[in-house]
């Protein structure tokens, strides 16, 4: 790959001392050797779905093998529901079954599915090895891939079984995103709208005018909207690495949208989806609770619906939401805990009574 196609890439910074890292987003980051600079060049294992591995499964192999002395695939079932302890186990036995040891760098090529297990293996395996980020989708680049998140999914909640863990670095290829069926890049839109109104009201009026730039897939468009959304994300997750306090605003919409996952059955709706109608649900319980005025949450709503996601959610019984959602990570002492707006650009997060919380739904569902 050219000097000039590496120089292109945009970089944002995770400040987190020791711990800290590059993502580099761009087009041709994949087979840009400037994208593994500085890496672990011993052994290396790509980790991937049966989707995602038969489009850049090879690719990712050829480079590697340009600087590790061994490198090998690791396919793994394709979806939500796949992320639990036996497909973590495939990845153990791999590992095992080739000797690595604590210098093989574990590569995460794919979604959030692939880039969330991928870690919570690096973190466990040998206590500890190092791991890489390579997102293949809009949400993992924007999201997923970002801060250190790790964990597989129980029964009971999403993502209630893991660990923080950080990456030496993400590669957000954009060129990647050609292939993205349009759900899951309307899923990805769920999570690059949830920046503007927790933290950056400016960007939530870019978005407003740049939605059809990025439904047709507009690079340029694209690309602001991955580096943004990483320059909000760095600077939460700089400030508060494991969600003692600020990181928790990250999750707007995310305690009713986990309730909407686990409801339905892990890959009934994307995670981007139920997101994308939690939002909508949090914005509503942010006017319920005379935080933010109902003409900006006519905005944001506004928005969620012209990305073409979700605005009201599946009738699961209002009693079945408030028993999965106080099984929220956020939760405290069977009180649910929920990121409201304080306006557009402001989020924190509050309790809030059962009463507030049914109306919301009452609302909302169905």
């Amino acid at each position: 790959m050219s000097a000039s196609l590496a120089a292109a890439a945009d970089t944002v910074r995770i400040a987190l001392g020791e711990r800290s890292y590059d993502i580099r987003i761009g087009a041709g980051l994949l087979d840009d050797m400037a994208s593994y600079e500085g890496l672990p060049a011993a052994a290396a294992a790509v980790v991937s779905n049966t989707t995602v591995a038969p489009l850049y499964g090879q690719r990712l192999l050829d480079v590697l093998r340009r600087r590790h002395r061994r490198v090998e695939l690791i396919e793994l079932p394709d979806g939500e529901d796949h992320k639990d302890w036996p497909t973590l186990n495939l990845i153990f036995d791999r590992l095992l079954a080739a000797a690595a040891d604590r210098k093989t760098t574990l590569y995460a090529l794919g979604g959030g599915v692939i880039g969330d297990m991928t870690g919570f293996a690096a973190a466990c395996y040998m206590r500890g090895v190092p791991f890489v980020q390579v997102p293949t989708t809009l949400l993992a680049q924007v999201d997923s891939s970002v801060g250190g998140k790790t964990a597989i999914n129980h029964p009971l909640g999403k993502n209630m079984i893991g660990a923080f863990y950080q990456p030496l670095r993400v590669i957000a290829d954009l060129d990647t995103l050609a292939t993205l069926p349009d759900r899951e890049l309307k899923a990805g839109i769920a999570e690059i709208i949830k920046y503007g109104p927790i933290a950056d009201a400016q960007f939530l009026g870019w978005l407003e005018t740049s939605l059809d730039a990025l439904l047709r897939r507009d690079e340029s468009a694209l690309r602001h909207a991955v580096r943004r959304s990483c320059e909000i994300k760095a600077q939460v997750v700089g400030a508060d690495e494991r969600e003692s306090g600020l990181r928790a605003i990250l999750n707007f919409g995310h305690t009713f949208g986990h309730a909407i996952e686990a409801g339905l059955g892990y890959g009934q709706w994307l995670h981007g989806e139920a997101v994308g109608c939690g939002m909508v649900m949090a914005t509503q319980l942010s006017v319920h609770l005379g935080r933010l005025d109902a003409a900006d949450a006519k905005r944001i709503v506004g928005l969620i619906e012209r990305a073409g996601l979700p605005t009201r959610g599946p009738d699961l019984g209002t009693d079945r939401y408030l028993e999965l959602m106080r099984v929220d990570k956020k939760a405290e002492d069977g009180d649910i805990r929920f990121v409201v707006l304080d306006g557009l650009g402001q989020a924190s997060v509050t309790a809030a009574p059962d009463a507030a919380v049914r109306e919301v739904l009452a609302a909302c569902v169905g």
